[in-house]
């Protein structure tokens, strides 16, 4: 017996980084090789809570994502006692092009695209997102971004208006508790925490999401 009513839903609506490329990996890569070039060492657990603190005052304080990206380094540099170049400003958001998904994202997403409308609902801008989208090798019905809508998650204006774009009712993906499970739930969405393994690059949170799964392989299961 599956664990979750399919027919209950039409449209999956997915956190894209953590969730479907994995974005702990991707600012690593970039961000260590910078640090020791400034003979900075410090481990990648340090990296990766370090930007889960820096990242949500960074979008607090609005503007694109590169604008972000750009703050958190500049603050990495403050706090560790280097001064990042332009290059190195600029190179940060750049270097998502080079972001890979996991390895059960392509067949989960092109098996779930079958059986629903899929939906991407992320804290980007659209020209970087296109980076990622091509990799993932489905058709996705919208793409919401914070650039289109001008907050980022966890603010509700970015979930209230997937709800306002998507064919509902809808079922909410994601692996951040904090930017995704808990607003979605405080909405009265359904939602699939990803458990993914992380070192910290999303700030912790307790949150009660519908359902809980190791992996998307898992959750394709549980749709039967």
């Amino acid at each position: 017996m599956s664990d979750i009513d399919a027919a209950q839903y039409n449209t999956l609506t997915f956190d894209c980084y953590g969730t479907l490329i994995d974005w702990e990996s991707g600012i690593l890569g970039y961000l260590q090789p910078l640090l020791e070039g400034y003979d900075v060492h410090v481990i990648d657990e340090f990296v990766l809570e370090t930007y889960g603190e820096l990242e949500p005052i960074a979008q607090a304080e609005g503007g694109s994502y590169k604008q972000v990206l750009a703050r958190v380094l500049q603050r990495f540099g403050t706090r560790l006692a280097f001064t990042p170049s332009d290059a190195d400003l600029t190179g940060f958001s750049h270097s998502i092009e080079n972001w890979r998904p996991f390895p059960d994202t392509i067949p989960a997403l092109t098996e779930l695209g079958e059986r629903f409308e899929l939906a991407i609902l992320s804290n980007i801008d659209d020209d970087l997102l296109a980076y990622s989208t091509k990799q993932l090798q489905v058709t996705f019905a919208h793409t919401i971004t914070a650039e289109q809508v001008g907050v980022y998650k966890p603010d509700a204006k970015m979930f209230e208006e997937a709800e306002r774009r998507v064919k509902g009712p809808v079922l909410h993906v994601a692996q951040s508790r904090f930017h995704d499970i808990l607003p979605a739930t405080a909405l009265g969405l359904d939602t699939v925490w990803i458990n993914r393994p992380s070192a910290g690059a999303a700030k912790l949170v307790d949150a009660n999401p519908t359902w809980t799964f190791e992996s998307l392989e898992a959750f394709v299961d549980a749709l039967g």
